[in-house]
């Protein structure tokens, strides 16, 4: 039989070793309470800074509300339609009761700019049908909107506001890829001259990666260099790297003008050189941008390579050399993957920041230079299209989470092969 006193003791022991488990889940619990508070600001500023006015702007891509706040019965009414016929009585009686109740008012100019932008002289049909409203007694509504335009007894501009009776649509993401609704509301491909985004998406990608190129082939020695120097030099050349930052991109641009046109340094000096007989036309085409875009972009890919050389040791190098191997090789099979973090996060980082250049093709660039970016800002500034502005830069933000993700899954393979080594 065991000693009372033993027991007592097992009793005491096991209740201290409970009491004990308790408070370090309480300490641990509190530790993260407090790491959460101190992240907490952080989270809520990059919510409101960041992830909503993105959501914000995904939702603008596909927002139709102007149609159904004008015109929320008769909306009702052509969501149940079949589409094949021209509508019974009822939609033309609350079509005509809403119109005549709003002309003249911004929910009516607004919903007829909204009509227009999809097919052009859909203003000047509501304009002129809202002169002949309210219907007179004893009309019915049918007759009167035929009367004001014989349109209205086509099952075509029907079917066109049926397709807008809904508060979202993918209108504008279908003409972001040149794609559009046919009048049996089937997609199909925009004509030849509307069908200008394909073009300027794949003129915005081909540019990015030429620059990316551009940039990677003069960043990589010079990062090599840096990270091979003693700290003093490299230090020294690393404030040439940053040097550009104290300078405007705007007035950097406009330097680039200044030396690139007829007259300017870069001319004459090959001029003088003999390399050329006349001034070569380096401005306002592609030749002016890309010079412009590399010189940019150039220090965002040195500093990620840079980052990642300094911590290679030079012993790897060293030990593949003494063993025989050739430098050329040696650097290909032992240095360089390596270096592929940085080469991954370099291109990455030009590439995203080149998709959304709009300054630099602006200025330096021709009409045949301009990139997506200066589509946004027109639908953006000009024709104040949030729509149109919204679904080009959704297909760049997806582009860029494309980027980001075979980034991330490059760079995962390749910390999961070095574990394995």
């Amino acid at each position: 039989m065991m000693n009372p006193s033993t027991a007592m003791a097992k009793a005491k022991s096991s209740t201290n070793a409970g009491s004990l488990k308790g408070q370090l889940r309480r300490a641990e619990r509190m530790k993260r309470l407090k790491y959460g508070a101190l992240i907490l600001p952080l989270v809520v500023f990059l919510l409101l800074t960041f992830v909503w006015p993105i959501a914000a702007l995904l939702e603008r891509s596909i927002e139709n509300p102007e149609i159904v706040d004008a015109f929320p019965a008769t909306s009702a009414l052509l969501r149940s339609w079949d589409g094949r016929s021209l509508p019974d009585d009822s939609v033309f009686a609350a079509f005509a009761d809403e119109a005549g109740r709003i002309k003249g008012t911004p929910l009516f100019a607004s919903a007829a700019k909204r009509l227009n932008m999809e097919l052009p002289g859909f203003r000047t049909l509501m304009m002129r049908t809202a002169r002949a409203l309210p219907v007179e007694a004893g009309t019915s509504a049918r007759t009167a909107l035929v009367a004001a335009d014989e349109r209205w007894d086509e099952p075509s501009t029907w079917q066109y506001l049926a397709r807008n009776a809904s508060r979202y649509t993918a209108r504008y993401l279908l003409a972001s890829v040149d794609r559009k609704y046919d009048d049996r509301g089937e997609i199909v491909r925009a004509g030849d001259d509307e069908a200008i985004y394909v073009a300027v998406f794949r003129r915005t990608f081909g540019m990015s990666a030429i620059v990316t190129v551009c940039c990677l082939l003069l960043g990589f020695p010079l990062a090599y260099l840096m990270a091979t120097q003693p700290t003093k030099i490299a230090n020294v050349l690393l404030i040439f790297v940053l040097l550009p930052f104290w300078t405007s991109i705007l007035v950097r641009v406009a330097a680039w003008i200044v030396l690139l046109q007829s007259e300017g340094l870069v001319n004459q000096a090959l001029m003088h050189l003999g390399i050329t007989a006349h001034p070569l036309q380096l401005v306002f085409n592609s030749t002016g941008v890309y010079i412009a875009m590399v010189h940019i972009l150039l220090p965002f890919m040195i500093l990620p390579l840079y980052s990642v050389m300094k911590g290679i040791s030079p012993t790897y190098m060293r030990a593949a050399l003494s063993l025989g191997c050739p430098p050329f090789r040696s650097f290909w099979r032992v240095y360089f993957p390596q270096a592929l973090p940085g080469v991954g996060a370099g291109c990455l980082l030009v590439f995203i920041l080149c998709m959304g250049y709009y300054i630099t093709p602006a200025l330096l660039g021709g009409p045949k230079e301009q990139m997506a970016s200066y589509f946004v800002a027109f639908y953006t500034n000009q024709t104040i299209n949030w729509g149109m502005a919204a679904a080009l830069s959704a297909i760049l933000f997806v582009a860029t989470l494309l980027l980001y993700m075979i980034y991330s899954r490059l760079v995962g393979h390749q910390d999961l092969a070095a574990t394995a080594r």
